[in-house]
């Protein structure tokens, strides 16, 4: 049993500050110990353009601040970590220390323990550790799931680096949607406006369940009245809300394109509001994400010229092996990750013409769409632009704060992504980009989310889902 009265010292695995460089002022009035080894496996990463090795110099860099003008005397007993968020006022919370390994500490492990030479070197200062200091609780922190299972078979206490989790549990991720009790009108009747305006309809609410409501959030009543809203403006228990467009039916289709069902009727409505900048598509495969996305934007830029161009992009992480190096400009070497893209064209270029118009309609579509690599994102201003971001569920949260301070005036951003299929190491549900930036954005006036929930695609795609 872990005693919660003893003071923690934790032993940071390589993976932690390459996941998170600023870990190591996150673990409050705790002590750091870093051994040996992390620093030579630190050495080895920090060459490149990745967003690891770019994490590594970063980690240098915060460690060699620290140690700047400390003698060896203070470096053996510890250096003072500043508290985050408290700067150098006299209330600070009280920080730990950091320990560097400053000698040789020998604790011999079983002959026939598997895996590599460091995991084996940072377990051996953990059991270390916890024999020297006994009044300390020694605890080993690790991205790594197999080297916390060998900790925790050698008694060593093992944990995942949490802080930068999101949630406790996917489950409470914010959905974009709630649905209104059937009585709502009669136990709002009192304090209710409406009015139209430029054709259409508001009402102003007050109550109490107006302040679990979020801005740009979808409400809807599931009986036959089929009511559908949005929330536009909320100021205490007041609230202004605004009747949905219908995108069922085909004078309302966006590119050729209609919706289906109710939630894919307010991405939509979200999707063509030129004051919602930034908009977030959850949904399993075939719930028409990017086929929503897509036919939106070719609207607004062909149609209604709001935007200039739009721009694709997504994270290239292979589900299988890797294609290796791939020949061409930068459009052609992301082409083969743009199936989805591609797979979706067809659809909106459908037309009566023949052979000869979908090529024209092709042609001039390919025109007004660009696909760019995420890896040439920085220091790019993008002007009136609509971007696509497919696959943001494999982004980190630094990541997907690099892309979307890249927008300038007049540029709206679409993330997209379906949690449950992350194929980034060390991501989870509860880490990703995607996650942190539905939860960051719903309390911001600009912003909308909904998450798909009913697969839209084929019969046989849809009995996949349930069964396989």
């Amino acid at each position: 049993m872990n005693d919660p009265e003893k003071r923690r010292l934790f032993v940071l695995d390589t993976n932690v500050l390459m996941h998170d460089p600023t870990s190591i002022f996150r673990f409050q009035e705790h002590d750091i110990f870093l051994p040996m080894v992390v620093l030579e496996e630190l050495d080895k990463g920090k060459k490149g353009v990745s967003e690891v090795a770019r994490n590594v110099r970063q980690a240098s860099r915060f460690l060699d601040e620290l140690m700047s003008g400390a003698s060896k005397q203070q470096i053996d007993a510890g250096l003072p970590l500043p508290a985050p968020g408290n700067g150098k006022s006299a209330n600070a919370a009280p920080a730990g220390r950091l320990f560097f390994q400053t000698t040789a500490l020998a604790k011999d492990l079983p002959a026939s323990l598997p895996g590599n030479t460091p995991d084996n070197n940072i377990l051996s200062t953990a059991l270390t550790l916890q024999q020297a200091h006994p009044e300390m609780l020694v605890v080993l922190i690790s991205k790594d799931i197999n080297l916390r299972i060998k900790a925790a078979v050698l008694g060593v206490p093992a944990e995942d680096y949490y802080n930068d989790q999101v949630l406790d549990d996917v489950n409470l991720l914010y959905s974009g949607e709630a649905e209104l009790q059937s009585d709502f009108w009669e136990s709002h009747s009192k304090n209710l406006d409406s009015w139209q305006e430029q054709g259409r309809t508001y009402y102003r609410v007050k109550g109490e369940d107006t302040r679990n409501w979020y801005p740009n959030q979808c409400l809807f009543m599931d009986d036959d009245s089929n009511f559908e809203a949005i929330v536009r403006r909320r100021d205490g228990d007041d609230a202004i809300i605004e009747m949905a467009t219908d995108f069922r039916s085909a004078n309302h289709s966006v590119w050729g394109i209609r919706a289906r069902n109710r939630e894919q009727n307010f991405a939509i409505n979200m999707l063509m509001d030129p004051e919602v900048d930034f908009v977030s598509l959850l949904g399993t495969a075939g719930t028409g994400k990017t086929l929503l996305a897509l036919a939106a934007g070719l609207t607004q830029t062909l149609d209604m010229n709001i935007y200039r161009e739009i721009i694709m992009t997504r994270v290239t992480v292979p589900v299988g092996e890797d294609i290796g190096f791939l020949p061409g400009t930068e459009e052609e070497k992301m082409t083969p990750w743009m199936g989805a893209l591609m797979d979706n064209l067809e659809v909106l270029t459908q037309t009566d013409g023949g052979e000869w118009g979908r090529a024209a309609t092709d042609e001039l579509l390919r025109s007004r769409i660009r696909i760019h690599s995420l890896n040439f994102m920085r220091g790019r201003t993008f002007l009136k632009k609509y971007i696509i971001l497919d696959e943001a569920q494999n982004l980190t949260s630094k990541q997907m704060k690099t892309l979307i301070t890249r927008a300038g005036p007049g540029t709206k951003i679409v993330c997209l992504g379906n949690v449950a299929q992350i194929d980034t190491p060390y991501l989870t549900e509860t880490t990703s980009g995607l996650t942190y930036v539905v939860d960051r954005f719903k309390d911001w006036g600009h912003s909308g989310h909904i998450t798909l929930l009913r697969g839209e695609r084929s019969r046989l795609a849809d009995y996949a889902s349930d069964t396989l």
